[in-house]
């Protein structure tokens, strides 16, 4: 009898010790980091500054960059970690995995909130169509979403009218340095013009010199709506594709109007510093250029960059975090028949001189106005 209760004993608990690893054998196994692997490259030059792993030209210190900041409570945090937004005016959090909804109240709301609400971003109806299911703005009401600080700053409305089923107005405001013997007036909104056409990855160009073509974040017409659209370098200057993969130099014009309005051109890199040492800012440059609502930052310029996303390498990348713009100017540190020069800045920081991005990525544009120096003195 004891003989067969020590057999009986060793059988149970081997058992149970056998289960258990293979439990932990497959607890461990977690499978590849996919989004790792959308940003890695095995090439310097493609690195991603808002990695934090490549060098910056621009940067601020850690110490600037990480300090706590005091900001009103009406203000909006967004939290690049979870991708949600905190909205006073709603007390709601709004996940990314929310703004995908599919449901019929999502739909029903948004029409509502469409017809209904004062939109910062004023357009015509027909243009607002959304080629997926998602059918309101990411942040909320179009009258939430408010990147612009109206009450702080004098804006005016410049109207687009170059495509007749998309007529957009754009809020734009004059921005004076400390001295004010200078000013400078551009867009507080990122452009958004052209066909949309889709990306499908790194071998997707905007091709069709007969018209302007965008990309739109995730190949959904509703970001252009509120982020703008993202152009290539050579689209964005107007020129043809070639240009992407071999030097235009010489066809870059000063006061390179591009796929800007009539009167007005691409801001520069000398123009985006002016904004970044304006009057008014007072915390650090990249604080006070980037959006209150959704950016981490106090728009104390009034310049509202929003976190539009971008394509780098082959995918569409860090929309709600972060934000890239070519300047017209190819690069002179990497090779000038792929790299133009271009700026970015994210949640935490950014560089206004990075210099080292493709052509062929997809970025943002802003528009500064054609001007007599004169004037401004």
């Amino acid at each position: 009898m004891n003989k067969f209760k020590t057999l009986l004993f060793l059988a149970v608990f081997g058992g149970i010790g056998l289960w258990g690893c293979d439990d932990s054998s497959s607890a461990s196994s977690n499978g590849p980091d996919e989004n790792a692997a959308v940003e890695s490259s095995s090439s310097v030059r493609d690195a991603d500054p808002a990695d934090e792993s490549s060098s910056s030209v621009d940067k601020k210190s850690s110490g600037n960059e990480t300090k706590e900041k005091d900001k009103s409570s009406s203000s909006s945090v967004v939290s690049s970690s979870s991708q949600k937004v905190v909205s006073s005016s709603s007390d709601k959090e709004t996940s990314s995995s929310s703004v995908k909804a599919n449901s019929s109240e999502s739909s029903s709301s948004s029409k509502k909130n469409e017809s209904s609400s004062s939109s910062s971003v004023k357009q015509s109806s027909s243009s607002i169509k959304s080629s997926s299911s998602k059918a309101q703005n990411p942040w909320g009401t179009d009258s939430e979403w408010q990147p612009f600080n109206l009450a702080s700053f004098e804006y005016g409305i410049y109207t687009d009218t170059r495509e007749s089923e998309n007529i957009r107005e754009y809020h734009y405001l004059t921005i004076y340095n400390k001295e004010h013997s200078d000013s400078l007036t551009v867009f507080a909104e990122n452009l958004n013009i052209g066909k949309m056409v889709e990306f499908v990855d790194g071998n997707s160009y905007q091709v069709d010199d007969t018209m302007i073509e965008k990309f739109c974040y995730d190949n959904d017409s509703l970001n252009c709506h509120y982020y703008g659209g993202l152009y290539q370098w050579a689209e964005m200057m107007g020129f043809n594709d070639s240009c992407n993969t071999k030097s235009c130099a010489h066809l870059i014009e000063e006061n390179h109007r591009g796929i800007c309005p009539e009167g007005w051109r691409l801001m520069t890199y000398d123009d985006y510093k002016f904004v970044a040492q304006s009057e008014n800012v007072v915390h650090n440059s990249y604080e006070d250029m980037r959006s209150s609502f959704g950016f981490n930052g106090y728009n104390a310029t009034g310049f509202s960059l929003v976190p539009a996303g971008y394509i780098w390498m082959n995918a569409f990348t860090r929309i709600r975090e972060g934000v890239y713009w070519h300047y017209p100017a190819e690069s002179v540190k990497f090779d000038a028949k792929e790299y133009s020069k271009s700026g970015r800045t994210n949640t935490s920081g950014g560089d206004l001189n990075v210099q080292n991005t493709k052509k062929t990525y997809g970025f943002t544009v802003r528009c500064a106005k054609v001007t007599n120096k004169a004037e401004n003195n």
